[in-house]
């Protein structure tokens, strides 16, 4: 991992002013001219790690591989993995930030994000890439500076965050709040309602079929937790052991503001304003980000195409559908495409 630090102070979309930025990133094979350039944006939950989050589509041996292409992928701001976030010191009095840290937004991100391209030098991104709050942050940047990406690869998003998502963040919001610790200034405040709000929240990345799939008991038993129940538990308690209350809070709310309309007349005219040539991609289990969203995407992005995959993981299929992803990733750039041309692809056991 490396790190990128800043000095100078950096004005948040609401006027707030952070005295510094650090920005944590990983790099994968040589940045060499000629050499194209794909940048990844993560999701709420992971790190700047792509190839150890997103093996199957990152790696050696994989579509985007060190070999062929030259790779980054930045931590957010107001993450925990090295970027400035609510853990980090505030230079002006020497302690973390907790609950004073400002609401940020995905422009906050983005913002960040050109930053750090800037200072590496990176004029062209060939391919822009990311799922979810990824894909949020692919399309703002996209928005923001056409001229910069030349492709553009979104999966599991939208264009701007829905009140049935914002209602779900909020309800994990209100479990962190609920712990009698979250008020307290001190690194592990909330944990508990982090855990219950995980809890909550692969209700929404997983489905009706996933969880019969994986998580059924044969018979009910006296006395027995049912595997439903303790698998919930345990997804809790494993966020736990990686992340902080703070930052699921300043992160969800940062995707709750996700809107690429605001400030620029409409969402409509927004996405009329990227350039770069465009695959959108749905999944149709996906209850959190339905398959209309994208479409929406797909219909008002001029140069852009869609596809859509069957996975039994709801949300959480653009983590796991690897190779159907990389699947429809090659058909994108090995074909010439029309706008909103659509790749089904088949489910795959």
């Amino acid at each position: 991992m490396k790190k990128y630090l800043s000095e100078n102070p950096f004005q948040l979309e609401n006027g707030a002013v952070l005295p510094g930025l650090e920005i944590a990133y990983h790099t994968y094979g040589d940045f060499r001219p000629g050499k194209p350039v794909v940048w990844v944006c993560h999701a709420l939950t992971a790190n700047s790690d792509a190839f150890e989050w997103w093996s199957g589509l990152f790696g050696e041996k994989d579509l985007f591989n060190p070999n062929e292409y030259s790779v980054i992928c930045a931590n957010v701001l107001g993450g925990c993995y090295g970027t400035t976030g609510p853990l980090s010191i505030d230079p002006r009095n020497g302690l973390p930030w907790y609950h004073g840290f400002p609401d940020i937004t995905i422009r906050d991100m983005v913002k960040a994000h050109r930053i750090l391209a800037d200072a590496l030098g990176i004029d062209c991104i060939d391919v822009l890439i990311g799922g979810s709050l990824g894909g949020q942050q692919a399309l703002e940047w996209a928005v923001t500076e056409p001229e910069r990406i030349r492709e553009l690869i979104v999966i599991a998003t939208n264009a701007r965050h829905s009140p049935w998502g914002i209602a779900f963040n909020e309800s994990q919001r209100m479990a962190i709040a609920a712990d009698h610790t979250w008020r307290q200034s001190r690194p592990d405040a909330g944990m508990n309602g982090l855990r219950a709000a995980r809890a909550i929240a692969l209700l929404s990345y997983r489905s009706y079929e996933a969880y019969q799939r994986s998580q059924s008991d044969e018979s009910w038993e006296p006395n027995v937790t049912p595997r439903a129940a303790s698998y919930q538990r345990y997804q809790g308690e494993k966020l736990a052991r990686r992340f902080n209350a703070y930052t699921y809070w300043a992160l969800s709310r940062a995707m709750d503001s996700h809107d690429i309309g605001r400030g620029r007349g409409s969402v409509r005219k927004a996405l009329s304003r990227i350039t770069a040539r465009s695959l959108i991609i749905g999944i149709r289990s996906d209850q959190l980000f339905p398959l209309v969203e994208q479409q929406h995407l797909a219909r008002h992005i001029p140069a852009a195409s869609f596809a859509s995959l069957d996975s039994a993981f709801g949300h959480d299929g653009f983590l796991i559908e690897t190779r159907a992803i990389s699947q429809l990733i090659r058909r994108f750039r090995e074909a010439p495409v029309t706008q909103t041309t659509i790749y089904p692809v088949p489910y795959e056991n």
